[in-house]
C-alpha cells in the first residue's frame, strides 16, 4: 500500500521518495513526525520509560516511593526488612531483629487462634465434602425437579456468608428466635437457649451454618467432574453386575480424584482464612475462645 505524499513503505518503516527540505511546511511538519516513530525509536522506548521515574524496566508504573529518585530510608513500600524492624507510624524505625516474632510466639491470643483455627477446620471440612457429595449423587439423576433443587443449594453460596451469619444472629436469639421456636417444639432444647454465648453451641451453630453455606460449592464443583465421565462406563458396570456403591467406589471417586482435591483445598483454606461469621456471629467471644488466626491478625490487642 503507498502512503500519500509520496512515502512507500519498506520492511523496517516510511521510506520517502522526497527529502523532506524539498516539501511545503505542512507535509513536512507531517513527515518529520513519522520519520521520528520509527523502528529505532520504538526499540529505545523500554530504556525512556525505564529512565522515568516511577516507572520500570518493562515500563509498568510503580509505586511512588518505590522510584529510585525518591526512594528514601524511610520509605515503607520498598524495605524489605521491614518485619525485623519497630517501625511506628509517625516516628523513624530503628532495627529490632527478631523481636517481632519472639513476641508473636509468646501472644498466647495468637496461639490459641492457630489450634482454635485447625479445631474448626477439622471439625467442618469432612462434613462439607459428603454433604456436598450426597447432594451431587441426587442431582444427577436427573430426577424431576433437580434443576430447582440445584438452585436452592447453591444459592446460599451466592447470597454470600456475611448476610447469611447476620440472618443466623437473629434467628439465634434466645426467646424470639425462629431455631428455639422450633427446635423447642420437639423438645431438642429450651426456647432460652442462647447459642452464641458459650463456646461449644456457638462453635456448633457457625459450623453448621458454614457447612450449609459450603456445600452447595462443593456440590457443583463435583457434578462438574462427574458429567465428564462417560456413560458408557458405568452402564459397562452395571452389565456386570456391579451395585452402586461398588460403581461409586470403584468408578466414581477414582475417576472425580482431581475435583474432590480441588473441594477439599478450597475447604481447608476457606476455613483457614475464617473470619466474617466469627466476627459478626460471636466477636472472638466468649473471651478469646472463638478468635480465628485471621481475627487475632485483624486485632492483635488483649480482649
Amino acid at each position: 500500500m503507498l502512503v500519500s505524499g509520496g512515502a512507500q513503505p519498506t520492511a523496517i518503516g516510511v521510506q520517502l521518495s522526497k527529502p523532506i527540505s524539498a516539501m511545503s511546511p505542512g507535509i513536512r511538519r507531517s513527515r518529520r513526525r513519522s520519520v521520528s516513530a520509527t523502528p529505532r525509536a520504538i526499540w529505545s522506548l523500554p530504556q525512556r520509560m525505564a529512565s522515568t521515574p516511577g516507572r520500570n524496566a518493562a515500563g509498568s508504573r510503580l509505586h511512588p516511593s518505590c522510584s529510585r529518585q525518591r526512594r528514601t530510608p524511610h520509605d515503607r513500600d520498598c524495605w524489605p526488612a521491614q518485619p525485623l524492624t519497630d517501625w511506628p507510624l509517625i516516628k523513624a524505625y530503628h532495627f529490632i531483629g527478631l523481636a517481632n516474632y519472639q513476641s508473636l510466639i509468646h501472644n498466647t491470643v495468637f496461639l490459641q487462634s492457630i489450634v482454635f483455627t485447625l479445631k474448626y477446620t477439622a471439625i467442618v471440612t469432612v462434613p462439607i465434602f459428603v454433604l456436598g457429595y450426597a447432594l451431587t449423587v441426587f442431582v444427577r439423576s436427573n430426577r424431576p425437579g433437580s434443576t430447582l433443587f440445584r438452585t436452592m443449594i447453591f444459592l446460599p453460596y451466592i447470597v454470600g456468608l456475611v448476610a447469611e451469619s447476620y440472618k443466623a444472629v437473629v434467628e439465634l436469639q434466645p426467646d424470639s428466635g425462629t431455631a428455639n421456636f422450633v427446635l423447642a417444639k420437639f423438645g431438642i432444647v429450651s426456647a432460652s437457649t442462647a447459642w452464641l454465648v458459650p463456646t461449644g453451641l456457638a462453635l456448633t451453630a457457625i459450623s453448621i451454618l458454614v457447612v450449609w453455606f459450603a456445600s452447595g460449592l462443593t456440590m457443583m464443583l463435583l457434578m462438574a467432574g462427574m458429567q465428564g465421565i462417560p456413560h458408557d462406563v458405568y452402564e459397562s458396570a452395571r452389565v456386570d453386575g456391579a451395585s452402586w456403591w461398588r460403581i461409586e467406589r470403584r468408578l466414581t471417586i477414582p475417576l472425580l480424584r482431581r475435583s474432590i482435591a480441588l473441594s477439599l483445598i478450597i475447604s481447608v483454606v476457606g476455613s483457614f482464612l475464617a473470619f466474617n461469621q466469627f466476627f459478626i456471629m460471636t466477636d472472638g467471644g466468649p473471651g478469646t475462645s472463638t478468635v480465628p488466626v485471621v481475627m487475632s491478625i485483624f486485632d492483635p490487642s488483649p480482649r
